[in-house]
């Protein structure tokens, strides 16, 4: 069986299939055809760390990714990402596109990594997957390809392509958590230009999977690091940074538009390719702490976890922050001395400067945060400090106490999570990574 894993940047669940007025046509076609996972989520909602997780099949501490690659981090155990084991099952695995795990390419285990050019000439990763996918092949592979369509480009996104109208900022609604405002609206229409580019551009690896004739020995995995690059999402740990999306689609069951609620994380996609690629389990790796996605897919289960965790340690600026969720309650710990937001955190948009303007770097953040998703899904309101949640909150401590000590995470032994050497970050009390030189921690 082959495999092509398509991720992009800051995505979150903001697409068609998960009931947005975004137009993805092709997203919504891959999941019709396919497995929506309604109820995914990322291990980490920082970019590098987040496809450490997914890659390696462990939390993002445990695999040793704490920062961003492009700020001088990388992965402390490059032999436990998917393509090395992949390799040794006989497959070729090739890389269009962008990574964004490893210093130093030779580490991550790919066989192949198509030429992109520089420059004018550089080729755009879905012309790189699309030609690769048209070569004859004499073993499976796995093909990585990456997409940075609705990653930021200073406060804004990519343009539009030429020719193609915008999105009409009157008629856009602002992501969940934010006012109805029409700065608000067009900050948003901008994100729903990027989201289409992003679908066409995925649209076109589909498609040529299907000119290839390799639809039916294929597994596609379609997901995102976390969620879209609006303040209090990236980069946070309620719903709107960890949700993603993820669509698969392939043979053995994977197909029919089935749409899954029980909760899952990118840590169990390792595990389920394993099996789906036919590897004994007497030889998946020993390191995995995900699980196989394949007993909700089949309907042998509605939950194959009751509980999944997140953390954030280093991105513009050092934020430790560590969370567990259960099907209703949603833990949020924050450490460190710092009391408020880090606005170095939070990308530069026409979002943040509104709200900074009504007072947001003033707005204090508490040391313990506790949600009934069921009754207050947007996160807004914190229950910690209500006696008649004190049960619930002994519970979701425990529950985060326990993952933390049987992963081994630094924060029970350390102050401070250690820094990678040669890593940079800004200062916490910074107003966006461009304000102040960065320097080395």
């Amino acid at each position: 069986m082959n495999i092509v894993y398509l991720h992009s940047h800051d995505t979150g669940r903001y697409i068609q299939p998960y009931g947005h007025a975004i137009p993805t046509p092709a997203l919504q076609q891959l999941a019709e055809e396919g497995v929506l996972f309604r109820s995914a989520y990322c291990a980490n909602p920082t970019c590098s760390p987040s496809r450490a997780a997914l890659l390696t099949g462990q939390w993002a501490h445990s695999c040793g990714m704490f920062g961003l690659v492009n700020r001088g981090w990388s992965v402390h155990h490059p032999e436990r990402l998917i393509m090395h084991t992949l390799r040794q099952a006989g497959y070729e695995t090739v890389m269009a596109g962008f990574q964004h795990v490893v210093k130093n390419l030779d580490d991550a285990g790919w066989s192949r990594i198509l030429p992109q050019g520089t420059g004018d000439d550089r080729a755009p990763a879905e012309e790189l997957a699309a030609s690769f996918l048209s070569e004859s092949h004499d073993r499976p592979f796995f093909l990585d390809v990456g997409f940075g369509e609705t990653h930021r480009r200073g406060a804004g996104f990519a343009p539009q392509p030429d020719g193609e109208a915008p999105t009409d900022p009157r008629f856009v609604r602002p992501p969940a958590p934010f006012p109805d405002t029409q700065e608000l609206r067009r900050d948003m229409g901008l994100f729903i230009d990027a989201a289409r580019t992003l679908d066409r551009k995925m649209g076109r690896v589909l498609e040529a999977i299907d000119r290839g004739g390799l639809r039916d020995d294929t597994l596609v995995i379609c997901t995102t690091d976390h969620g879209i690059a609006f303040p209090m999402m990236k980069c946070h740990l309620t719903d709107h940074g960890m949700g993603v999306m993820l669509i698969l689609r392939g043979p053995k069951g994977y197909s029919g538009g089935k749409v899954i609620d029980g909760m899952v994380s990118h840590i169990d996609v390792f595990p389920t390719v394993c099996e789906l690629a036919g590897i004994e389990r007497s030889a998946w790796p020993d390191w995995l702490q995900g699980v196989s996605l394949d007993p909700l897919v089949r309907g042998e289960a509605e939950e194959v976890r009751d509980e999944v965790f997140a953390e954030v340690n280093y991105h513009a600026a050092y934020e430790p922050q560590r969370a567990v969720r259960t099907q209703r309650w949603k833990y949020i710990r924050r450490y460190g001395d710092r009391e408020l937001p880090v606005m170095t955190n939070c990308d530069a948009s026409i979002t943040k400067s509104a709200l900074i303007e009504q007072g947001w770097r003033d707005r204090s953040v508490p040391r313990e945060r506790l949600y009934d998703t069921v009754f207050d899904p947007a996160e807004t309101s914190n229950l910690a400090e209500q006696p008649e949640s004190a049960g619930v909150l002994r519970d979701m401590r425990a529950r985060l106490d326990r993952w933390m000590a049987s992963t081994e995470d630094p924060l029970v032994d350390h102050d401070v999570v250690p820094p990678d050497p040669g890593g940079v970050l800004n200062r916490p009390g910074d107003l966006s990574a461009a304000d102040d030189p960065q320097y080395s921690v």
